[in-house]
């Protein structure tokens, strides 16, 4: 499974944005990887593409959802410890709760890709099952 991350779901869906391309080759890349989205990912998404885009990309999004192409992902308890550590832990940072919940996702399931274009959250933050992430695309 690979975890994915807001920007990649917004670039996608954005030909207008910088990075469409990248994000869009990647996600019709893993047709046969799964690709996981924590829930607060899903709400950062769902949101940014309506107030930039409109309710049909939106629409079109969560579609996307329901059809089964991307699986919602729902926190657990200890994912939300887990971001509350995080984001404790990461002050200076300025992680925040979707970012968190990505790595808390990650490390229960054991995930190691993230599709991100967020480099600077990534590869500051320690997971605790691996030394690094790998970042997509």
């Amino acid at each position: 499974m690979i975890l994915v991350d807001t920007g990649v779901i917004f670039g996608a869906a954005d030909a207008d944005d910088p990075r469409h391309r990248d994000c869009a080759e990647l996600l019709d890349s893993l047709i046969d990887i799964p690709i996981g989205v924590p829930v607060p990912v899903v709400v950062e998404s769902a949101w940014l593409i309506e107030s930039r885009l409109g309710p049909a990309a939106e629409a079109t999004f969560l579609r996307s959802l329901t059809a089964g192409e991307i699986e919602r992902i729902d926190l657990t308890e200890t994912d939300w410890g887990r971001v509350v550590e995080l984001i404790e832990g990461y002050t200076d940072l300025g992680l925040g709760v979707v970012d968190a919940s990505v790595v808390a996702v990650a490390e229960r399931l054991g995930v190691t890709q993230v599709a991100t274009l967020d480099r600077r959250h990534f590869t500051v933050v320690r997971p605790s099952h691996t030394l690094a992430f790998e970042l997509l695309p």
